[in-house]
């Protein structure tokens, strides 16, 4: 089991929809959270990518020489940088790290951002520009020379001196749930991401993506994106899930469904209809809440309750063949401790924490302050 950790490269919060509790995306604090994801024992982070977000690919690559096993999913934008560009980007990363690059390939979902980084294509035409582009990226990380003169994507000898670290390149990544995003995750990506969605729609998404790939004779992985709320009572795990969004209001919401409404990824319209913009149809699912989604687009459920039930239900979605679990939770910081403290010991991790942190500590003995003879006096008077 492949456990990940987010980076929140747009700004931390406690609360959602305030300005309360806000925790800007400076460098210190997000190279505190990747120290502890590394040093904890999570097998890598995800580094969003969107106009909100600080530039993915600067971010990782300042972060590596501050970590040492963690690896990196970077988000790649077809359209936006050419494929040989691209590939040499990532080769470089993946060398340097000593291949921990992870590749996030984002088709786009928003239009008005698309639009707003020079991207004016329809839905369909922005995946198989994707595909067009992967072509010529593996390509090229393979060693190969190729020439494509394609309806988005033409190049003539291009060739890539140096290939990556990881062979034949490294994984892509990719998340998306219309026919167009299966069908370039059948032919080109290795790792196939889904949102949280109730344990039989992940089910049926994953069953569709393996038969697809098997007719093009290949096989793929899976992930699943969510948030994690969990304490050490279930009692206080619902508390801490109703208090992040204690600051939310009506207005909130609208403004944010509003927002999303205008997406054309069929993802998140799935996520949108899990709670409906609505505050009572937020449990979804047993332990599976949606009350971020509420007032952020993208990865809008959450696992929420004790330790043991919160990993039952990850056990649940490995046994429909997820491999590779992406949490995060606010503030980051903090819950990536909860999350490694309270579940890691019950699930069958890929990486264990760091060889530092299996030093035996007693923290029951008399520790503090030292007790001398020289304690002030109180007066009788």
């Amino acid at each position: 089991m492949q456990i990940f950790w987010f980076l929140p490269t747009h700004g931390d919060q406690r609360y959602l929809g305030t300005s309360v509790g806000a925790r800007p995306a400076t460098y210190s604090y997000l190279k505190q959270i990747a120290k502890a994801a590394d040093r904890l024992g999570f097998n890598g982070v995800l580094v969003p990518s969107g106009r909100s977000c600080e530039d993915p690919w600067v971010v990782s690559a300042s972060l590596i020489n501050e970590t040492e096993r963690l690896k990196f999913l970077v988000a790649v934008r077809p359209g936006f940088t050419s494929p040989t560009v691209s590939a040499r980007m990532a080769s470089t990363l993946d060398r340097i790290s000593g291949g921990r690059l992870l590749i996030n390939v984002v088709a786009g979902g928003d239009p008005e951002e698309q639009q707003a980084d020079g991207s004016f294509l329809q839905h369909d035409e922005r995946y198989t520009e994707t595909g067009e582009f992967l072509k010529v990226w593996k390509a090229v990380l393979q060693g190969e020379t190729i020439s494509l003169d394609g309806e988005y994507i033409r190049v003539k000898d291009a060739r890539l001196p140096s290939g990556a670290h990881q062979k034949p390149y490294p994984p892509l990544f990719i998340g998306g749930s219309s026919d167009a995003a299966i069908d370039l995750t059948a032919e080109h990506i290795d790792v196939y991401l889904t949102w949280g969605e109730p344990p039989a729609a992940v089910a049926e998404k994953i069953e569709r993506v393996r038969a697809e790939a098997a007719l093009k004779g290949r096989t793929v992985k899976f992930g699943i994106r969510l948030h994690v709320i969990v304490r050490e009572t279930s009692e206080e795990a619902w508390q801490a899930a109703d208090q992040l969004i204690s600051y939310v209001t009506d207005e909130t919401i609208a403004a944010a469904q509003a927002a999303v409404a205008k997406f054309d990824s069929v993802g998140q319209k799935k996520m949108s209809a899990l709670h409906g913009g609505k505050r009572g149809n937020l449990v979804v699912s047993p332990n599976l809440w949606a009350g971020v989604g509420l007032v952020r687009g993208g990865a809008g459920t959450a696992l929420v309750g004790n330790p043991q039930e919160v990993a039952d239900r990850i056990k649940e979605y490995s046994a429909l063949g997820i491999d590779y679990f992406i949490f995060s939770g606010y503030p980051h910081l903090e819950e990536s401790y909860r999350v490694a403290e309270l579940l890691f010991p019950l699930l069958p991790l890929a990486l264990k924490p760091s060889s530092e942190d299996a030093i035996k500590t007693n923290m029951t003995g008399p520790f503090g302050e030292s007790i001398t003879e020289h304690q002030p006096q109180v007066s009788a008077h």
